[in-house]
């Protein structure tokens, strides 16, 4: 059982800025995601990927961005529950909420902040009839540790800066290392396409194009895959791992269920403090919608402001808000007992 001030459906960008913000107030944070490490889309989908709106960085890397994050809110010490999703939510008391993830881990907060980006993430599968019949036995959506692959024979498939940065790592790695692509031309940053290419040519990888994984084998666990090339021939593979990095599918899951309004596949709020219908809860960043809404992390990092203010305010009625400007006093002299 986890107890908080704040709860934080979401780990990416907007909720790890809430975690300062409320720091700032001396609000104890904890974050839930489904994810195995904080950052959202911006560690699991394009961790390279530049990004021009952070005011104070004319471009910033996204896995740096959230490296920032991560430094920025250690004073704070937040709690995290990842690779668990958020299931179900009761109200137990007047101010207090109660949401349980599907493995049965138990949070107990006065205020929900929900900053799921885009919603929970599923992975993106290819259509493989019996893809199912060896998840975890073999095939693996997303790599939680490298190490796995120690010695392993590896068949990646993608073209994106996942299954690049994936196959530069594991290049070091893996017995026997395979990227296979159904183009030519890869959608990640040139200078990982260009290292993929090299790998290819020094032999340290196998480099397949305009090709798909279009089957399994294996009796319980993963020994092969099919692969298809584009113009018919297919052959089939030897290989302990199957990886198909083709991103992930953002869904609002459960949390549609929760009794807040929702419009096109969002959850309304009110911009005085972006609260939503049920008081108490919260919505920022990509999740939310309400007139002049831009999907934009600076306009999440303004809606987790605002928002930190209102929950003060929520869970304390009868304390006066004395903010201070961190310039005056510091981040320390927020964190003081």
């Amino acid at each position: 059982m986890i107890k908080t001030d704040i709860l934080i459906i979401g780990a990416g960008p907007c909720g790890l800025f809430t975690v300062f913000e409320a720091g700032l107030l001396k609000l104890k944070c904890h974050l839930i995601d489904t994810l195995p490490q904080p950052g959202g889309q911006l560690t699991e989908i394009y961790p390279k990927k530049p990004i021009y709106d952070i005011p104070g960085y004319p471009s910033v890397l996204a896995g740096e961005l959230v490296d920032n994050l991560m430094e920025q809110i250690k004073p704070f010490n937040p709690g995290f529950t990842l690779g668990e999703r958020a299931e179900t939510i009761e109200r137990v008391e007047e101010r207090l909420f109660k949401v349980t993830t599907n493995r049965g881990t138990e949070h107990y907060a006065p205020v929900i902040a929900i900053a799921g980006g885009l919603g929970g993430f599923e992975p993106r599968k290819p259509p493989i009839s019996n893809i199912t019949d060896f998840e975890d036995q073999g095939v693996e959506y997303i790599i939680k540790d490298p190490e796995i692959y120690r010695d392993k024979r590896v068949v990646i498939a993608g073209g994106g800066d996942s299954a690049l940065d994936w196959t530069i790592i594991l290049a070091d790695v893996a017995e026997e290392l395979t990227l296979v692509h159904r183009r030519s031309q890869f959608r990640g940053a040139l200078d990982s396409v260009e290292k993929v290419k090299e790998l290819d040519e020094s032999g340290r990888i196998k480099l397949i194009t305009e090709a798909q994984v279009v089957g399994l084998e294996g009796n319980g666990s993963l020994s092969g895959v099919e692969i298809k090339h584009n113009k018919g021939e297919a052959f089939l593979k030897s290989t302990d791992h199957f990886v198909p990095l083709f991103g992930l599918s953002p869904k609002l899951g459960p949390i549609g269920e929760w009794g807040l309004e929702i419009e096109k596949n969002a959850i309304v709020v009110d911009t005085f403090d972006y609260r939503t219908n049920i008081p108490g809860i919260y919505a920022i960043g990509d999740v939310n919608t309400y007139p002049g809404k831009l999907k934009l992390i600076l306009c999440g990092f303004h809606e987790a402001t605002l928002m930190c203010q209102s929950a003060f305010r929520y869970i304390n009625p009868d304390k006066k808000l004395s903010f201070k400007y961190t310039t005056v006093t510091g981040v320390e002299g927020f964190n003081e007992n």
